[in-house]
């Protein structure tokens, strides 16, 4: 059966096709609290760690109740030009339990930053993250911030030879990770990709880091560009040499398909830290 997108925004918006999807990012706003204030009384939260000069360029960071045996790092979504770190806290949970440090950093939303200048925010978040804790590098991140974990690992990564060599696995939520479909939405109005800067900044157009080990992970009740552009960069990445897995979670869409980081035991964090 053949099928054409002719209706771009359509395609990529997510609450109007969700039940109840005006619920969030809400939704996410008070166990993001609940779980950063209590992280805060047991002392194992460092909140608003600056890694550059603007205003965003903050990160969060979450510890376990030991030493680190490693860190993660969660990147948010929002197309880039909405939301910050802070709707986030509780999903560091999973990891945390595990044994592992948690780092979430914000970063300047587009206009004000090209995409190309929010990868280059995201590279120094991790470099200062990974400055506080030793050892291996585990990156996840949502939406855009799928994006933004697998251009760290693309051949044109702004992180450092001694940080790449550190990372050991990326996870892709829900990523988008060929940016050219945007350019036909009205979010480019902010997001301002043109062609140029599609080839340059999607992963899905670029070849991955040697020794990658990558797992796209997306809603099966998502829209089915998510579903295409999560089979895609497995697909092509694949073919040039990385490790990929590629996964469609019974049940789930574009904004509860978070909820598994939350749980040390849920298939995502194991994903995640295996």
């Amino acid at each position: 059966m053949r099928h054409k997108i002719i209706d771009w925004d359509d395609a990529y918006a997510n609450g109007i096709n969700i039940p109840q999807g005006e619920r969030w990012p809400d939704a996410w706003a008070e166990p993001a609290k609940t779980y950063r204030d209590r992280m805060v009384e047991t002392g194992r939260a460092k909140l608003g760690l600056t890694y550059a000069d603007k205003p965003r360029n903050r990160f969060d960071l979450f510890l376990p109740a030991g030493d680190p045996i490693g860190l993660v790092v969660f990147v948010h979504g929002g197309f880039w030009i909405r939301l910050d770190n802070g709707y986030f806290s509780h999903l560091a949970h999973g990891a945390v339990e595990t044994g592992y440090a948690v780092a979430m950093p914000s970063y300047t939303l587009a206009p004000e930053n090209r995409i190309s200048e929010i990868t280059q925010e995201i590279g120094k978040a991790i470099e200062a993250a990974a400055e506080i804790v030793s050892g291996p590098i585990r990156l996840t991140g949502h939406s855009a911030g799928g994006h933004l974990v697998t251009r760290m690992v693309s051949a044109s990564s702004p992180l450092p030879e001694e940080i790449r060599k550190r990372i050991v696995n990326v996870v892709s939520i829900s990523g988008v990770h060929d940016l050219r479909p945007l350019i036909d939405t009205q979010m480019n109005k902010m997001q301002q990709i043109d062609i140029e800067e599609a080839y340059l900044e999607s992963p899905a157009l670029l070849e991955p880091l040697n020794r990658t080990r990558l797992t796209c992970w997306v809603g099966a009740s998502e829209r089915s560009e998510f579903l295409r552009q999560n089979a895609l960069l497995a697909n092509i990445w694949k073919g040039l040499g990385a490790e990929t897995d590629c996964v469609e979670e019974p049940d789930r869409h574009h904004f509860n398909i978070l909820d598994g980081l939350a749980d040390p035991h849920h298939p995502l964090t194991e994903a995640l830290l295996t």
